[in-house]
């Protein structure tokens, strides 16, 4: 009995969790929610219909219109209703009720990426302030917003003395000792006319401010992984585009102004030849500076090598899902409840509205197929006007204002993701898709109202999004890429009021909810930022090989490729663990001319990428697997044959003296590799001590559907030191 009622206490806790907050509206009724536990396998059993009888008869009512707040019937039984203290004593004694207790009104931190990662608030001891106000970060984007208070200088003191940038913004831009710096590659200001770089600079290194939302969506407070740091702009971005000369321009002006890391979310759909590359060639010369460079996967995913950012001199974040996610509730004219994704925070007042199938208004122009998907030109006007429209795609996004719809529901590509949309809207998975269609072909006059977003809590994440792009890496192939994974879904951060929320949306926001690798990609940098501040000497490649080595392992979802260390990388990055890594892969300039040598490039090519004249001797090379990366890959060319490939690596001790690391092995997932370890234990004495180790897998059969991996751990029973170990055979 004892387990049973811990059990309970627990499934009320994540109940809460899970539930929108609700205000009780009347004197002495007070919002209560009932849980009934797991739902009957009856077939003949509706949920709401037995929610209702209940209410009915505690409340001594026939209608319980205003009562019954939430029904919950799709993963769990219970439900939610406005009662009296003495209707609760009854509701709570009735057979099948396992337990009742009061709604509260949840707050949910708005980046409650920072908390999901570990990095929390409250964490003073785990901050280095002084040093961390000597931090810059640099932002090549869209700009930034200089009034929001994500980057107000209270508080703050004069930059720090090496910054030799300028606040060079354009008209009615000031700068201050927040936002330390500014220029402008394309002649319409730094100001940020859209939205995305006042957003990833935020995240990034936005102040905390309170009492944030998207119309009180996602409600708390915003900040940003090092908000004592200094954050300086530089405009690349237009909504036409990102310029190759701008991106190389604030590349270089960037460096040469004394930023200590970049963060830039773009990049191209594919990945490009490093000397056609710019972000590639500008992160090179960052590098060779002292100036790690993270950059965003891409937003291809999940179709395999559409991973961009794939030199290794540049750090590549993927994109996933953080413990908080938004869903959208459809309420349909016969009670039954759908449940979509979209960030709407449009109240529909509780009224219904008349719903019309695209396909139900087709226009004389198109079939009714592509009306059901809503195509230009293919839905009839006067049958949509001031109805909510049903689309079969996402399609309807583009017409459902033009054609005079009051709200849209539509069958979602990306049902992991939710956006906002110019007026009420939810995207719903196939399921529920035709659960909808069924109602609207089966009732003369279907009706629906799409309620406003609530907040859930994720208990699956983190969880690779849909849309994050995949390796392999294309270029250098023995290179595992992306390298590492952040939240990236559902981001609440600081916002342009000049930019739109949504396409065609009049609104004006201060903070507004973005997904994507331009998300995750700051969130990186946050991290970067923040594990340099507890070691303000290392290089680049130090802090890249923390962050990666330290990653919480990303266990699988789904199949394919799309589920495996070409989505995730080395794992998904923990801030706390990256600060005190206790081993490093290095690297410096020359090991990555060693590793362009390898990989044959010319010295005309060697020239675009480094910008000195470089001559590849043998002595040089480097076969590109041997590159001291924290992670371990390579390509073979056939799957039938017995192989072996050999891996060798230096380890370099930033922990403490006099420690001893023992190997560990962990089986990954594809066809089984025999890993072998040489020397299987490293000894280090002092402090930047290296020691070298050889890593042979051998194998055969490999598995042609997914790549075959594995786990290196180092261990001094303090540190685990991880590095995935990939091996494939094609593109996928």
């Amino acid at each position: 009995m004892a387990t049973l009622a811990a059990s309970s206490s627990l499934l009320s806790c994540l109940l809460v969790l899970f539930l929108s907050s609700v205000s009780a509206v009347t004197d002495d009724k007070q919002v209560y929610i009932v849980y009934m536990g797991s739902l009957s396998s009856r077939a003949d059993y509706t949920p709401t219909s037995d929610h209702m009888n209940i209410l009915q008869e505690v409340t001594g009512e026939s209608s319980i219109e205003g009562r019954l707040v939430r029904s919950y019937k799709r993963s769990f039984n219970g439900f939610a209703a406005r009662l009296t203290e003495s209707e609760r004593e009854r509701v709570a004694k009735m057979v099948g009720v396992v337990s009742v207790f009061p709604n509260k009104k949840l707050q949910l931190q708005t980046t409650t990426s920072w908390d999901f990662m570990g990095l929390k608030e409250g964490i003073k001891t785990k901050r280095n302030p002084t040093v961390e106000s000597d931090t810059i970060i640099g932002v090549i984007d869209s700009g930034i917003t200089p009034e929001s208070q994500s980057f107000s200088d209270k508080g703050f003191g004069p930059p720090p003395q090496k910054w030799k940038g300028v606040c060079s913004g354009g008209k009615n831009f000031t700068c201050n000792n927040k936002l330390i710096g500014a220029r402008d590659y394309t002649s319409e200001g730094t100001r940020d006319m859209d939205g995305h770089g006042t957003h990833t600079a935020s995240t990034a290194a936005g102040n905390a401010v309170v009492d944030a939302s998207f119309f009180g969506i996602g409600n708390g407070t915003v900040r940003g992984g090092v908000p004592a740091s200094r954050v300086a702009a530089y405009k690349v971005c237009t909504p036409t585009g990102c310029s190759s000369e701008a991106l190389l321009s604030a590349f270089d002006d960037a460096i040469a102004d004394g930023v200590d890391l970049i963060t830039i979310s773009i990049g191209d759909k594919t990945a490009s030849m490093f000397q056609n590359d710019p972000i590639a060639i500008g992160a090179f010369h960052a590098m060779a500076k002292g100036v790690l460079t993270v950059n965003s996967a891409g937003n291809s995913g999940p179709k395999p090598i559409s991973v961009s950012g794939v030199a290794p001199w540049i750090l590549t974040v993927a994109a996933s899902t953080t413990n908080r996610g938004f869903v959208t509730k459809v309420v349909l004219g016969n009670g039954k409840t759908l449940v979509g994704k979209s960030v709407n925070a449009y109240e529909m007042k509780g009224k219904d509205y008349p719903l019309v199938y695209g396909k139900s208004a087709a226009s004389s122009a198109c079939d009714a197929e592509s009306a059901g998907l809503c195509e230009l030109s293919c839905v009839d006007k006067s049958r949509v006007k001031g109805k909510i429209l049903v689309c079969g795609g996402p399609g309807g996004l583009k017409i459902v204002e033009s054609v005079g719809a009051v709200g849209l529901i539509y069958r979602t590509p990306k049902p992991d993701v939710a956006f906002i949309h110019p007026l009420p809207a939810a995207g719903l998975l196939t399921e529920d898709f035709e659960s909808l269609v069924s109602y609207l072909e089966s009732t003369d006059s279907p009706q629906a109202i799409v309620l406003k977003t609530e907040a859930i809590f994720n208990r699956t994440s983190p969880v690779i999004a849909s849309f994050s792009s995949r390796g392999p890496n294309t270029i250098a192939v023995d290179i595992l890429k992306p390298d590492i994974t952040a939240p990236g879904v559902e981001i609440l951060a600081a916002y342009s009021p000049a930019g739109e929320p949504s396409q065609d949306d009049t609104r004006h926001v201060k903070y507004s909810v973005l997904s994507g690798t331009s998300m995750s990609c700051p969130h990186v940098a946050g991290v970067a930022a923040y594990v340099k501040t507890f070691n303000p000497k290392w290089s680049p490649s130090m802090i890249q090989s923390a962050i990666m080595t330290t990653a919480w392992p990303v266990n699988a979802t789904g199949t394919g490729i799309a589920s495996t260390e070409f989505a995730y990388g080395s794992g998904h990055v923990d801030p706390i663990a990256a600060s005190n890594p206790g081993l490093v892969y290095e690297l410096d300039k020359s090991d990555h001319i060693a590793f362009l040598c390898g990989m044959n490039y010319t010295s005309q090519v060697l020239k675009v990428i480094s910008g000195e004249t470089v001559t590849c001797s043998e002595a040089k090379k480097i076969l590109p697997r041997n590159l001291n990366y924290p992670s371990m890959s390579a390509k073979l060319s056939g799957s039938g044959t017995t192989f072996t490939v050999t891996f060798n690596r230096t380890l370099t001790n930033v922990g403490t003296p006099n420690s001893t690391y023992t190997s560990k092995v962990v089986a990954g997932h594809g066809s089984k590799l025999d890993v072998k370890i040489t020397p299987s234990v490293l000894s280090f004495k002092t402090v930047n001590e290296k020691q070298s180790f050889t890593v042979t897998v051998t194998g055969s059969n490999l598995d042609s559907e997914v790549p075959s991996s594995a786990n290196l751990i180092w261990s001094d029973g303090t540190h685990n030191v991880r590095s995935p170990i990939v091996v494939y055979t094609s593109d996928y």
